[in-house]
């Protein structure tokens, strides 16, 4: 979410590809352009911080873990918090890290997250104020960095927020974990999937107890009931960075900045938990619950409230975006294109199609999705294709690609998504 093309053509195909930032982005440019940049939070977009690219702020290398910060402990000081501590209810690791290390996390004791990077996974209750939490922590950071601006009005200003969370790890307050009751979260649908019909990808799994050598074990191992558990931690994890970033929205009601201010609420990916036989986190699979993504604008005066649109748009539109609403523009030719003219209802041309892509994750994998309004392709290097339909099975249960009354839609998407391969610079290689 920098430079508005897809990952084949900005190099970062996978975590810490560090790849060099050889392309325009859009804070490079907001720079240029007069702008004053501040960016608080989880990096995890290639060489260096953020600060590389003309911001202030909160940023640290690669992954990272902001509860181990100074700026993190002078935080807590400041405000007479004390330092971070979780009952673990669940973990899904094993009980030592790869070099055979005891685990700090465990289900049933206390736990500090002090490791390098914050994504244990793992579900439990934050037992310390929720202020202690990340979300609270780089919401308060920007919240003082706007009264300062409201203090000092000037040049004009971009402000970015990363929270770690919702991404694992689930840790809640009792605040937020009462909101949801583990027992009414019904059986997702496509839990019980047992992969027919699915290529080997969707069986990569390396959280304990769900895996046997690196593959799910299906049916999963862990009844509904324990997912329930899980899964209202997570929701409820949602809910607390929901109302962390809701302060941010509040400040700028509270400092008369929110009139002549864009914002973008919106996420890298989606994730896999419970789904499709009972994953925990993401691989290199392409179904619609990893891919789909929350995407909400608010500018008052520019663009209504209440609109709700179903064109086809990626977070690789959020930079052009952010551009065109300070009048400015890439000047390279990219993937993506502004949201403005969805946001205002205005007519427009818009993409009838959009393409996904991976190129493995834990596991060497190449893969696209292309994705009309109805209907989903997936190629997949060495194993299988998939065929969807979305409208009649929205959870993709069902793979039509070997189905006879589907054959020539299938060749239909199939070259689709060629044509877009080329003329998008994909030269990734062949995925048959």
């Amino acid at each position: 979410m920098l430079t508005g093309l897809y990952p084949h053509n900005h190099g970062e195909l996978k975590n810490d590809t560090n790849h060099p930032f050889d392309r325009e982005t859009y804070l490079d440019l907001l720079a240029a352009g007069g702008y004053r940049n501040y960016y608080f939070g989880k990096w995890h977009a290639g060489p260096g911080t953020a600060f590389d690219h003309h911001c202030e702020g909160f940023s640290y290398p690669s992954y990272n873990n902001p509860y181990t910060k100074p700026e993190y402990k002078d935080y807590l000081k400041r405000n007479n918090l004390p330092e971070p501590e979780i009952f673990v209810e669940r973990s899904f690791w094993g009980a030592t890290d790869r070099q055979g290390n005891p685990r700090k996390m465990q289900a049933g004791k206390k736990y500090r997250q002090e490791d390098r990077w914050s994504n244990e996974h793992g579900s439990g209750i934050l037992l310390t104020p929720k202020e202690t939490h990340e979300a609270f922590f780089l919401a308060s950071l920007a919240r003082d960095r706007l009264r300062d601006l409201a203090r000092n009005p000037g040049r004009p200003f971009a402000m970015r927020v990363d929270f770690w969370g919702p991404h694992q790890p689930y840790f809640v307050t009792r605040e937020f974990a009462d909101l949801y009751d583990p027992e009414s979260i019904p059986e997702y649908p496509s839990f019980c999937d047992d992969l027919s019909g699915k290529p080997d990808i969707y069986r990569t799994e390396g959280n304990v107890p769900l895996n046997e050598n690196g593959k799910l074990i299906v049916p999963n191992p862990l009844p509904w009931p324990e997912w329930q558990k899980v899964l209202a931690r997570a929701y409820a994890h949602g809910t607390m960075v929901d109302a962390a970033g809701g302060l941010i929205l509040e400040a700028l009601e509270n400092l008369g900045l929110a009139d002549n201010t864009l914002v973008i609420w919106t996420t890298d990916h989606g994730d896999a938990l419970a789904c499709h036989g009972g994953h925990f986190d993401k691989r290199s699979y392409m179904p619609e619950e990893m891919i789909r993504i929350p995407m909400a604008l608010r500018w008052p005066g520019e663009a209504p409230s209440g609109r709700l649109s179903n064109a086809l748009v990626g977070n690789f539109d959020v930079p052009p975006t952010l551009l065109a609403a300070a009048g400015l523009a890439f000047s390279e030719r990219i993937d993506g294109a502004s949201l403005l003219p969805l946001a205002r209802g205005a007519r427009t041309e818009w993409r009838s199609a959009i393409a996904v892509e991976t190129h493995g994750h834990a596991e060497e994998h190449l893969g696209r999705a292309f994705i009309g309004q109805r209907y989903k392709y997936i190629a997949n290097r060495g194993q299988m294709d998939e065929l969807y339909d979305l409208a009649l099975d929205p959870y993709e249960m069902n793979n039509r690609i070997g189905a006879a009354e589907c054959a020539a839609l299938a060749a239909e998407m199939r070259q689709r998504l060629d044509a877009w391969r080329q003329e998008s610079g994909d030269r990734s290689g062949d995925l048959s």
